[in-house]
């Protein structure tokens, strides 16, 4: 019979094996703890542009402020969406990487968990002596002596019991698998916190409002009701929390120097049956300590004060506003602002545009002049003033503008003139050239508000928990071995004799286990006769 032996084929390279080869090195290197960890610095390294510059979702305005100042750079900034960083290609895409190579990371790392807390401890090696930490002494007795008491001690451990050759009996005892518990629970709770902030950015929204604090009220019907309005990627501003705001008081202490000590407000709210019962529930708000009803937190920012002014208009009519004014000088909240009025009784739309007023300028809680500039030196409200310029003509109120300003456009075409312009107190009044009168009435307070919502804030904090729990056990347990062999001795003087050799390994870092192995094998050996 003859046979024909198969030769081996030459391993062939082909594009196809090329390809399975560069997907399957390029997947275990993405999900190595390594590249996770570089990762997570890369993530940290790239949220850095966030905190250092303006953000457009934030601020637009300083945002576009920043890119004019800084002419080119600033231009080659934004293309690179360092002024949306959150929201970029760039960032996203290293976060969905972090995601893939925890998850691939951390699957193996269970399963090989699992299969380790499923196995009996390893057998004794046979030689004793080569571990760190080894006793052997002969002990008066038979082994199922010496086994009793050593299960005894060795309560709480891992523990199989094995026979040898001859007699021979064994213990294998293990220790400390919570340490890899609280690595895997660590981890994991790293890729939940990822998970939630990644799910909070989508449906979470944050807005900013204005309140007077006279009894003025907020609710939070829609996008409308914010002065800016921060949504979600899955947030469209319909279906938020219904709840109302009435805010009846504010009160600010100042040290004597005039930096703040604390904000106060005095609010009413409604949520839930409150809406339709009507119902007030109060409330005392202070900075950091937000109010929390219908699943969202009103957060107190700040204040600042709103003027109020009364027009009398040639033909009797009379306009009073309180419009807030926005700080310029956080220190002494010296503000700045424009209140604007319509005429009474013009329905023509080219004549109401000729005859549109506005009071722009500065407000001084505590007035100061220079010659005839006018300051303020605290942030109390004790000498209130006002340095106004009155302008009358088309306020372009058609178009979208900032409250606390006028179009300079139009004063720059010269469709808005100046007609007057005055420093007055409280109860002071200026007379235009037709006959109309601008009267400074006095000022309210107002005061800001953040309403935040996110339905992931719980489990944040709940994965945070569970990673300064993970990192504790991780760091602090440790995972040990010892190993028991009981040999049976010649018998002396009609005595059963057992020889006892007691062997331990620390499987991380053998700082402590020294001791902890001298006292078990101490308990073991007590009896000891012939220690060596």
């Amino acid at each position: 019979m003859i046979t024909r032996e198969k030769q081996r084929q030459p391993y062939r390279a082909t594009p196809a094996r090329r390809a399975l080869g560069f997907v399957r090195n390029t997947w275990r290197g993405l999900t190595s703890m390594r590249t996770a960890l570089i990762l997570l610095f890369l993530l940290a390294l790239a949220a850095m542009p966030g905190a250092l510059l303006p953000q457009r979702n934030l601020n637009a305005p300083k945002t576009a402020e920043y890119i004019a100042e800084y002419g080119w750079w600033g231009r080659l900034l934004d293309r690179l969406q360092f002024f949306d960083v959150y929201s970029s290609v760039w960032f996203s895409a290293i976060y969905l990487l972090l995601m893939v190579s925890l998850v691939g990371c951390l699957l193996p790392r269970s399963l090989d968990y699992v299969r380790s807390m499923r196995a009996r401890p390893v057998l004794t090696p046979r030689n004793l002596a080569r571990m760190p930490h080894y006793r052997r002494a002969e002990l008066p007795g038979g082994a199922d002596d010496v086994l009793a008491t050593a299960k005894s001690r060795l309560r709480g451990w891992r523990t199989s019991e094995r026979t040898e050759a001859e007699g021979t009996r064994t213990i294998s005892a293990e220790r400390g698998y919570l340490r890899e518990t609280g690595n895997l629970v660590f981890h994991f709770g790293m890729l939940g916190l990822i998970v939630a902030f990644a799910l909070g950015k989508m449906f979470s929204y944050e807005g900013q409002v204005i309140v007077h604090a006279d009894g003025s009220q907020f609710c939070n019907s829609g996008i409308f009701a914010y002065d800016s309005f921060n949504p979600g990627l899955r947030v469209d501003g319909t279906g938020l929390n219904p709840f109302c705001v009435k805010v009846d008081s504010f009160e600010a202490e100042y040290t004597d120097v005039g930096q703040p000590v604390s904000y106060e407000a005095d609010l009413g709210y409604q949520s839930g049956e409150d809406l339709e019962s009507g119902t007030w529930r109060p409330y005392h708000l202070e900075v950091n300590e937000p109010l929390r009803t219908a699943g969202d937190r009103v957060y107190l920012l700040g204040h600042g004060f709103a003027p109020t002014f009364t027009v009398t208009f040639p033909d009797g009519s009379v306009r009073t506003q309180s419009v807030q004014w926005r700080p310029v000088d956080q220190q002494t909240l010296l503000s700045e602002g424009a209140t604007k009025f319509d005429p009474p009784g013009v329905t023509d739309t080219a004549q109401r545009r000729e005859r549109q007023l506005a009071i722009t300028g500065l407000f001084a809680p505590t007035a100061a002049l220079q010659g005839k500039v006018l300051t303020s030196v605290d942030p109390r409200l004790t000498n209130p003033a006002v340095a106004v310029d009155v302008l009358r003509g088309d306020l372009n109120s058609d178009r979208s503008q900032s409250i606390f300003e006028v179009d300079r456009s139009m004063v720059d075409s010269g469709r808005l003139e100046r007609v007057a312009r005055e420093n007055l107190d409280v109860g002071e009044t200026i007379t235009l050239d037709d006959g109309t009168t601008v009267r400074f009435d006095g000022v309210r307070n107002w005061v800001s508000l953040q309403v935040s919502h996110d339905p992931t804030q719980g489990w944040v904090l709940g994965f945070a928990v569970a990673m300064l729990l993970g990192l504790a056990a991780s760091l602090l347990i440790k995972r040990r071995r010892l190993w028991i062999r009981v040999a049976p001795a010649a018998e002396s003087d009609g005595e059963r004799h057992t020889v006892v050799e007691v062997g331990g390994l620390a499987r991380t870092d053998q700082a402590g286990y020294g001791e902890e192995f001298t006292r078990i094998a101490g308990d073991l050996l007590s009896r000891d006769r012939k220690a060596r």
